[in-house]
C-alpha cells in the first residue's frame, strides 16, 4: 500500500474517509489511457470547434471527447468526487478528492499531427495532489507519481540527475498566446540565452516538466500556466527529487512556473526575478 492521506474537515460537517493515492492512481492511469486511446485514433482526423483566449488558442473535437470521457469515467467510479478540467470547468462534489484533467495538453501541436501532446490527470486531496499521471500515446510515454511514493516512466523510477551550472544548462520553455505577453516573454529570453547551453520548445508543458524529471533538459520554467497544466507533471518531477515552484518563495502559479534540481532552481530565481519574468512587462 502507499503513503496513506487523511482528510480534514469538511464544509457541512462531512468527513474525508481515508484515501489511498494508489487507489486513486490505478483509476488515474486507467481512465488516462482510455483518453489516451481515444485522443490518439482521433489524431487523424481532428477538427478545430473554435478558439478561447487569442484566435492561435484552438479547442478541437477531440479536446471535449477526451475530458467528456475522462469526466465520465472517473465520477463513474467516484460519483462524490469533485472535477476541474480545462474544457468544462469546475464540478464540485464532496468526498474532498478533487480530479485535475488537462484532456490534451499541446493541442496546437495535437492539430499538426506532432507528437508533443499528453493526457494529463491528477488526483487532489483537500488541495494536494496526491496522485498523477502523464500519458504521451505517440511518444508511447506514461509519467505516473503519487504523493511520497516516487515517480515513474513505465516502470522506470526517476531519480533528479545533479544540478549542473547555469551556463551549461538546457532549459524548456514556452510562450503565452496573447502577442503583448509574447513580445515581453520574447524579451526575457534574449536576456535567458546568452547565459545558458540552449533553449528548447515543446509545446506542451507538462512534457518540458517531465522531461526535467527524467533528465532530457535541465530546467524549466513559464508564465501562464493554469492548474490543469501543472497538477500531474509537478508532482511526477517533485517526487523524483525536482524543485519546483515560483518566484518569491510561490509554489508553482499562473504567473510563473519553474521546475529544475538543487541550485540551478535558485540560479534560475536570480535570472528571472529581475527580468519580471512572472509579469506581462
Amino acid at each position: 500500500m502507499g503513503t496513506r492521506y487523511r482528510g480534514e474537515q469538511l464544509t457541512k460537517g462531512r468527513t474525508v474517509a481515508e484515501v489511498d493515492p494508489d487507489e486513486l492512481m490505478t483509476l488515474a492511469l486507467e481512465a488516462a489511457g482510455e483518453a489516451a486511446e481515444l485522443t490518439a485514433r482521433g489524431q487523424r482526423d481532428v477538427h478545430v470547434l473554435g478558439t478561447k483566449s487569442t484566435p492561435t488558442d484552438v479547442v478541437t473535437d477531440m479536446d471535449r471527447a477526451a475530458e467528456r470521457l475522462l469526466r465520465d469515467r472517473l465520477l463513474s467510479a467516484r460519483p462524490d468526487d469533485s472535477v476541474l478540467g480545462e474544457e468544462e470547468g469546475d464540478s464540485r462534489g464532496g468526498s474532498g478528492v478533487r480530479w485535475i484533467l488537462d484532456p490534451i495538453d499541446g493541442t496546437v501541436n495535437y492539430l499538426y499531427g506532432r507528437q508533443d501532446w499528453a493526457v494529463s490527470v491528477a488526483a487532489e486531496v483537500e488541495g494536494q495532489v496526491v496522485a498523477g499521471v502523464v500519458h504521451a500515446p505517440i511518444r508511447g510515454e506514461v509519467y505516473r507519481a503519487t504523493v511520497g511514493g516516487g515517480a515513474f516512466r513505465g516502470t522506470e523510477p526517476l531519480r533528479a540527475r545533479p544540478a549542473p551550472p547555469l551556463q551549461r544548462a538546457l532549459l524548456a520553455t514556452g510562450f503565452g498566446y496573447a502577442a503583448h505577453r509574447r513580445a515581453h516573454q520574447a524579451e526575457v529570453l534574449r536576456s535567458v540565452l546568452p547565459r545558458v547551453r540552449d533553449i528548447r520548445r515543446a509545446g506542451a508543458s507538462t512534457l518540458d516538466v517531465c522531461g526535467v524529471a527524467v533528465g532530457e533538459i535541465d530546467g524549466y520554467y513559464e508564465r501562464g500556466l493554469n492548474h490543469w497544466d501543472w497538477a500531474a507533471s509537478t508532482l511526477i518531477a517533485q517526487e523524483a527529487g525536482i524543485t519546483v515552484g515560483g518566484l518569491r518563495g510561490r509554489g508553482p502559479n499562473e504567473d510563473l512556473t519553474i521546475a529544475a534540481p538543487g541550485a540551478l532552481f535558485d540560479d534560475l530565481c536570480s535570472v528571472l526575478e529581475p527580468l519580471a519574468a512572472d509579469s506581462d512587462g
